[in-house]
């Protein structure tokens, strides 16, 4: 990671007027931020600390506050000395101290907004927030900030060319690595060496490496054994960059794949072309998906359904690299309207159809002229 800001004060400066306007909007007085990528999308701070409660405090002018443990000190002094720091020690309770922070700055009667839907924030600590402040009207900005993120400034769109590398060169190493006879955690090596050296960063979802008595185990990665002949390999990775993600995924073969497995393979290329042309600025999210759910359904497997073709990526922390706890997914119900600046981790997967396994997938960003595929690795 350089120790360079990760963006320019004007770039954080846009956002937080956009924050302010939105609380403006919406008559809020202030507002408490718990979810790390809301923080670092207003102040810039990457770090591992997220595991304990930070609070950013947004009031409707003037300095950010940031609320977290005392030996943070250091790293939001070095990381972003625009924001005032309160640290509190373990023995102290946060939802205190946040709540003084809020009394401190004349908002003890005020409306504020709270995320209620954050993993950073437990229940037990987000009651005692309200139950610190009781004479303030709380209201739930879960999706404020979170909506704001859904498009990209150019700033942000070039971290996602610079992840979209680092996934290729991962994938690389991969595609080099794995044969029978291969433990996976070579595999897995290569793949963090190839990662580290190519620039990128802790991605917030280790790589998945899976072999077929694993395959549809959709979240475990590699374990002690040796791939063999005859197999299937799943890989689905993402390169980071500044917190920015651009997940690719592949399924390679080892040995004759499967009868039946050449035609899945046409079948999932063409589904995955069809969401891309789909992908223009003004379409909804159901209908992307229908592009890819109409190619599944001509190739004579109707009754197969997935739950999206895709989601949204860009800026996450650990434990996901989807940008929180909730999927935005290009979903057959979904009436999210595309616009320009949004980037996608499109799938396209045909596991389990009775004719074979395939899977491809890709980080795909709509711009002004289209839809655009970020990671290049071709499909095996």
């Amino acid at each position: 990671m350089s120790d360079d800001p990760p963006f320019p004060p004007e770039e954080f400066e846009k956002r937080l007027a956009q924050v302010r306007w939105q609380m403006s909007a919406r008559n809020l007085q202030a507002l408490l931020i718990t979810k790390p990528e809301n923080i670092d999308y207003l102040c810039g701070l990457d770090h591992q600390g997220f595991f304990a409660y930070h609070g950013l405090v947004v009031g409707p002018d003037g300095p950010l506050t940031l609320v977290t443990r005392r030996m943070e000190q250091v790293t939001i002094a070095d990381q972003i000395p625009q924001v005032e720091f309160v640290g509190h020690t373990d023995s102290e309770d946060p939802a205190a101290v946040t709540a003084e922070v809020l009394r401190n700055r004349g908002h003890n009667r005020d409306r504020i907004g709270i995320e209620t839907d954050s993993h950073a924030c437990t229940p037990a600590r987000y009651e005692a927030i309200l139950r610190n402040l009781p004479n303030a009207e709380w209201v739930d900005t879960t999706w404020l900030v979170d909506e704001l993120r859904l498009v990209k400034s150019p700033l942000e769109v070039a971290h996602l060319r610079e992840a979209a590398k680092v996934s290729d060169a991962m994938m690389e190493a991969a595609l080099e690595t794995a044969r029978p006879g291969v433990n996976e955690r070579e595999v897995a090596a290569e793949v963090h060496r190839a990662m580290i050296l190519a620039g990128g960063e802790n991605p917030g979802f280790t790589p998945f490496i899976r072999p077929t008595p694993r395959l549809n185990q959709e979240h475990t990665t590699w374990r002690n054994r040796e791939l063999r002949e005859g197999e299937a390999l799943f890989v689905e990775m993402a390169g980071c960059v500044r917190r920015y993600h651009a997940p690719l995924g592949r399924l390679i073969h080892f040995g004759t794949p499967p009868a039946g497995t050449e035609r899945i393979r046409g079948v999932c290329v063409d589904a995955f072309n069809a969401v891309v042309d789909a992908i223009k600025p003004g379409t909804t999210a159901a209908k992307v998906y229908k592009a890819w759910q109409d190619i599944v359904d001509a190739a004579g497997l109707p009754h197969y359904r997935r739950h999206h073709c895709g989601y949204l990526v860009g800026l996450a922390f650990p434990p996901s690299w989807t940008g929180g706890s909730t999927v935005v997914g290009l979903r057959h119900d979904s009436d999210l309207v595309l616009q320009p600046g949004m980037a996608f981790h499109i799938l396209s997967w045909l596991m389990g159809t009775g004719e074979g396994d395939y899977f491809v997938s890709n980080t795909v960003f709509l711009g002004d002229e289209g839809a655009e595929v970020l990671t290049r690795t071709p499909a095996p």
